[in-house]
């Protein structure tokens, strides 16, 4: 299996992070993707290719420009009021307040486009988030014109980025992004499958009312697990999007045998649906080690998850997620592509 891998993604390295009312250092740093990489390498997966650089083109196909520019400046503008920690939002629109005036002070846009507290913005984020998307694309068109299975090491991951926002560490969503790519080269209907612990709540609201994309996402419950106010199981889509939107909200504590009956739920859909393309958002949190995280899956787990997407006998993009475990993620990770793989 080819994977797709940037020394770009290692650019941003931030030092803040607000969790349990403190700051400390963030669980996404780039240690992640460096022993992802080391395993990859150990086991012989394959060779690593340097992704192709695709520019802003695929990205506003799914993001807002003025959420793109903020971005690409948001770094620039906080150093020019002075400041010399990251930027952190600490301001919202909240349902009081009004939304569709955007602030000019770099604080007001922070707070315009911020889904959460948890992801400072740092030198690098923007380049980085560039790099990740160029692997998530370099990635797809791998397997659209071979159709061999790829492995994208993004980071920083994606499937939190709404269309204007950013949160849960992620800002450009790489899965949206490769997907719009499929269809914008001639696929009819692409899945993309969130097997990440946390609810992919951006790839829901960039695809939410469409038919062309089925999204499934397995995560724990939002009424207990971030991030907290999307990922119900009675949001199934709106128009023509209606049925196209799965989500298997689950208990903390919840183990192999009961995440994989929604997953074999969701590989049913996926078949009856008529997808032409798989992507896997593949945050490999759902271990029973990792520290945000509540699930009880085992790195034996991750190698049969990776035989039973192989069974769908599909194309398929995998775009590396979450996974905060840093000894095991290296291996949680490879494993479902060995599995895949063997299969």
């Amino acid at each position: 299996m080819l994977t797709f891998y940037s020394d770009g993604t290692r650019r941003r390295r931030a030092r803040s992070e607000l969790d349990g009312g403190v700051l400390v250092s963030p669980y996404e740093c780039p240690e992640r993707v460096e022993l992802v990489l080391e395993r990859v390498r150990d086991v012989g997966l394959g060779e690593v290719r340097e992704p192709e650089a695709f520019g802003l083109e695929p990205v506003l196909a799914v993001h807002d420009r003025g959420y793109v520019d903020f971005l690409a400046r948001c770094w620039d503008d906080w150093l020019a009021e002075g400041r010399t920690g990251e930027a952190i939002a600490w301001i919202w629109p909240t349902r009081t307040m009004r939304d569709d005036v955007i602030p000019e002070h770099i604080d007001g846009r922070l707070g315009h486009y911020a889904l959460s507290a948890d992801t400072s913005i740092c030198e690098g984020t923007f380049e980085a988030a560039m790099a990740s998307k160029d692997i998530a694309l370099s990635a797809v068109r791998h397997t659209l014109a071979s159709g061999a299975p790829s492995f994208g090491l993004c980071r920083p991951p994606g499937h939190h980025a709404a269309r204007d926002q950013f949160g849960g560490y992620c800002f450009f969503n790489n899965a949206a992004i490769a997907a719009q790519q499929a269809l914008d080269r001639g696929v009819a209907r692409v899945a993309i499958l969130d097997v990440d612990f946390h609810h992919g709540n951006g790839t829901q609201e960039i695809f939410f009312e469409r038919d062309d994309v089925l999204f499934l996402s397995l995560h724990g419950d939002p009424r207990t697990c971030f991030p907290y106010f999307l990922g119900h199981a009675d949001e199934t889509g709106r128009g023509r999007g209606e049925g196209f939107n799965v989500n298997y909200p689950l208990p903390p504590g919840t183990a192999f045998d009961a995440w994989s009956r929604a997953l074999d739920d969701a590989l049913a859909r996926i078949r009856a649906a008529g997808c032409e393309l798989l992507v896997v958002s593949l945050g490999v949190d759902a271990f029973e080690h990792d520290p945000i995280s509540a699930f009880k899956l085992t790195s034996d787990d991750f190698t049969e998850l990776g035989r039973r997407l192989a069974a769908l006998r599909l194309p398929t993009t995998f775009l590396l997620e979450g996974g905060y475990a840093v000894e095991e993620i290296g291996i949680n990770a490879v494993n479902v592509l060995t599995g895949f793989e063997a299969a």
